[in-house]
């Protein structure tokens, strides 16, 4: 299948290619982004790779249809940049990748509190300046802790074992309950309580209209006063403004995300030398308390062979005519 594979990252094409001596697709690689903008690289391609960041609106679909494009393989879980009905009508068919490596995500969360909590980054940085006081870098146990987790998928489990395995006490709340989690003493609680009864709040749920800017002004305020939010799942699940007010005044204690609202102008580029217009994320920066990466949580080399082999097989199932647990389709 001839396919053009969107927003191309060196390691992305490595681990593409090699898998791909297997399955023998045509891939071509573009750096550019996936847009309304970009759609008139698709002429000539049967199908289009897609990452977290491009977006594929209704226009964007339209005009790929318009293309020849059959179908969207998303090297993603999430698919709310997709207009899921647009492709549906248009007649082409939109995969994902569930689960990568659930693990890499959930130990990208750990790392996050630990950093936060023991300040090592400011540590590194003391000792490369031959600073070795111990000044202003009081971290606190996590054993004892009370983890509320919001969402608990195969990421979400995975990390409420992790945490358990730290003695924590972990509270999860979710639509769907897991027998499994509440064997090894995961406590489902009302969304609420989770917030109310935790040191840390670690969000791992899908942006929906009803998960959209979960975390605001009203929510925060529920939770106990310096509490640590954690976000490795989607930026729009928090209200960066009511967040930085939250900092602000002291009721956010730490804030470690591996993603934001706003990213897709700014993540997976080098913008070293340049000027980051964007005042919200210039402003959580600054905050001492504060720990942004850049979409790096599933960034690991068993995720990365799994986002290429799962997506590939999509790719083939297609080609094929083979039925697809990995199908997206509409709800509606």
């Amino acid at each position: 299948m001839n396919v053009a594979v969107f927003s191309t990252k060196t390691y992305d094409q490595e681990f593409f290619d090699r898998f791909n001596e297997t399955y023998r697709h045509s891939l071509t690689y573009f750096s550019a982004p996936l847009n309304r903008d970009t759609t008139n690289l698709t002429q000539g391609f049967d199908a289009v790779c897609a990452f977290v960041n491009d977006q594929i609106d209704r226009e964007t679909i339209e005009k790929i249809a318009a293309n020849g494009v059959k179908v969207i393989a998303l090297r993603s879980a999430g698919f709310n940049n997709v207009d899921v009905d647009a492709a549906q009508q248009r007649g082409i068919k939109l995969f994902r990748v569930p689960a990568y490596s659930p693990m890499a995500v959930a130990e990208h969360a750990v790392a996050l509190i630990l950093t936060l909590n023991r300040k090592t980054h400011k540590a590194f940085n003391r000792i490369r300046e031959n600073n070795f006081s111990l000044e202003k870098l009081l971290g606190f146990n996590l054993h004892g802790k009370a983890v509320g987790v919001i969402g608990t998928g195969q990421i979400g489990a995975a990390f409420c074992k992790i945490m358990l395995g730290f003695g924590c006490s972990v509270m999860a709340y979710d639509v769907f309950e897991s027998d499994q989690l509440k064997n090894q003493g995961v406590v489902y609680a009302p969304f609420d309580t989770v917030l109310q009864s935790s040191d840390i709040v670690s969000l791992h749920c899908p942006v929906t209209p009803e998960t959209h800017h979960l975390i605001n002004t009203a929510t925060i305020a529920k939770m106990q006063r310096g509490v640590m939010l954690i976000n490795t799942s989607r930026g729009a699940l928090i209200d960066t403004k009511d967040t930085i007010e939250a900092l602000k005044s002291g009721q956010l204690g730490y804030l470690g995300i591996d993603v934001y609202e706003q990213e897709e102008a700014l993540f997976f580029q080098d913008l070293s030398e340049s000027i980051i217009q964007d005042e919200l994320l210039t402003r959580l920066m600054a905050f001492p308390n504060v720990l942004v990466t850049a979409h790096q949580g599933f960034f690991t080399k068993e995720a990365l062979e799994q986002i290429a082999t799962t997506t590939l097989q999509n790719l083939t199932d297609f080609e094929t005519g083979q039925p697809s647990k990995n199908e997206v389709r509409a709800t509606g």
